[in-house]
């Protein structure tokens, strides 16, 4: 009777312990992760990427199982955020125009990258003939974005991607184009942007945010000749003007401070017209 109690007392205590293990993982929080995108102009009619699936990858301590393949391996801690193949025209996401690429609910913890994996129908059109842009396997397989960002409880975490697609195009000696993705990954909480408006507004004006000599994004002015950059991290940054007009001059702004989370307008741009 003794060990028929004994063992009795053992049972419920291991019981006892799965059970609370059980509640413990049931009682994870969860956050959502929305990952959205925007683009710097280029000087192209369109540009056509296909995005096949957006996956994230969470640190963990779990050390490798010996019996897993490298593959396996290579998957594990992997969360698909979207898998519903996308086909945009970066070139129509300026000027604070974003697109939703997918969203989902995470368990809280540490992100450390998301992954791009990118389809093969893309295409560039260059003074209305479009072009196949070649795309390399490894792009392909995985455009990896460090982030290391902390997902937690009841809260939505927005991850804004600049493709930037003047950089992401090469031409090739034999004519063709190259996509070769240049991504910059911004949380957008953390994130601050200029706005403003330049004139004359009958053509086009580059404007461009730099910090020292590196110069962070860009966008183009809207027909009306307003213009927002996005996904600038907190401090101080230069602002150029760029007019495609020979008929005026570069102009800057100089010092313009941007606080997370908020705009930051500045005063109307009045271009100089250049000394024939």
């Amino acid at each position: 009777m003794k060990q028929i109690s004994l063992l009795l007392s053992i049972f419920f205590a291991l019981f006892v312990g799965f059970t609370a293990c059980d509640s413990t993982n049931s009682d994870a929080g969860t956050g959502t992760m929305e990952v959205t995108m925007t683009d710097a102009p280029a000087n192209y009619d369109s540009v056509n990427v296909t995005i096949n699936s957006v996956r994230v990858h969470k640190n963990t301590d779990a050390e490798t199982d010996s019996t897993e393949s490298d593959e396996e391996a290579e998957e594990d801690g992997w969360t698909t955020i979207t898998d519903e193949q996308m086909k945009v025209n970066l070139l129509e996401l300026t000027n604070g125009n974003q697109v939703m690429l997918g969203s989902e609910e995470l368990e809280t913890g540490t992100y450390s990258q998301v992954r791009f994996i990118l389809g093969d129908d893309n295409t560039v059109t260059v003074d209305g003939e479009t072009y196949d842009l070649q795309t390399p396997s490894a792009q392909q397989s995985g455009l990896k974005l460090n982030v290391n960002t902390e997902i937690e409880e009841n809260t939505t975490y927005t991850l804004l991607v600049d493709f930037d697609a003047a950089r992401s195009i090469v031409q090739q000696g034999n004519g063709g184009y190259l996509l070769k993705p240049v991504l910059r990954a911004v949380n957008l909480a953390e994130a601050g942007s200029i706005a403003g408006n330049v004139q004359p507004s009958d053509f086009n004006t580059n404007v461009m945010a730099i910090q020292e000599d590196d110069t962070i994004t860009t966008t183009i002015t809207a027909d009306n000749g307003d213009f927002k950059i996005m996904g600038l991290a907190e401090g101080t940054y230069n602002v150029t003007f760029d007019p495609d007009s020979d008929q005026y001059a570069d102009s800057t702004v100089t010092d313009v401070a941007v606080t997370a989370g908020e705009e930051t307008v500045v005063d109307d741009m009045q271009l100089e017209e250049t000394s024939n």
